[in-house]
């Protein structure tokens, strides 16, 4: 799968997508207290990009600090799920509208790609946990092709919330290699231009992502 955000980044910025999606998989577990010394060490960066990321993921509700107790991974709060849902399919279709109306020749060529990738995964299924990574590399692949960085941000947040709730109950999920291959019509609707199709489909994804959590609670 190609990286989704794959443009030069600073040395924070590298350092918080790195630690974010370590905390998103769940790799940092939830309560876990994350120190910048050994984070500085493992990212290979120094400890000052690694507080500047640790600021940011503040922000984003995925880390959370004390005075004088220093810094944790946010617990994941299930209770969070129909209020994310909610935001979700209201922006989801958004994205994917405005995607399959304004993705560059560029884009609409590695949506086509990553559809036909995901489309071999039955030969061969990947890890539960995984096929969560191609999860985002989609959605992030389907907000940078929307053309809006507002509108990109804010799912790119939301879908990172939603996916922590996902990954503490993936043990409890039979199989998620269903909610994966749907991206495939969802991809190829937008790279084709299809912006109310893209948009139904975007829906339904994030419909049958809620209710397969709620199945396993």
């Amino acid at each position: 799968m190609p990286p989704a955000e794959a443009e030069e980044l600073s040395l924070a910025e590298s350092a918080y997508r790195r630690i974010r999606d370590k905390l998103i998989m769940l790799e940092i577990r939830p309560g876990e207290p994350l120190n910048d010394a050994q984070l500085a060490g493992e990212l290979r960066v120094g400890r000052t990009p690694v507080r500047e990321a640790l600021k940011k993921l503040e922000i984003d509700h995925l880390v959370v600090s004390y005075p004088r107790r220093g810094t944790f991974a946010t617990v994941v709060d299930i209770t969070e799920l129909a209020d994310v849902s909610e935001i979700r399919q209201l922006l989801e279709p958004l994205a994917a509208r405005r995607a399959a109306l304004r993705a560059t020749p560029a884009l609409r060529a590695e949506l086509r790609a990553v559809a036909a990738t995901i489309g071999t995964l039955h030969t061969q299924p990947p890890d539960q946990r995984e096929l969560m990574r191609y999860d985002l590399t989609v959605h992030r692949l389907i907000y940078k092709a929307a053309a809006n960085p507002h509108l990109e941000d804010a799912l790119i947040r939301y879908d990172n919330l939603a996916t922590r709730i996902w990954c503490l109950v993936l043990d409890k999920v039979p199989s998620v290699s269903g909610h994966i291959t749907e991206h495939v019509r969802l991809l190829e609707a937008i790279a084709d231009g299809d912006a109310t199709l893209a948009a139904e489909l975007a829906l339904e994804h994030v419909a049958s992502f809620e209710k397969t959590i709620r199945s396993v609670l």
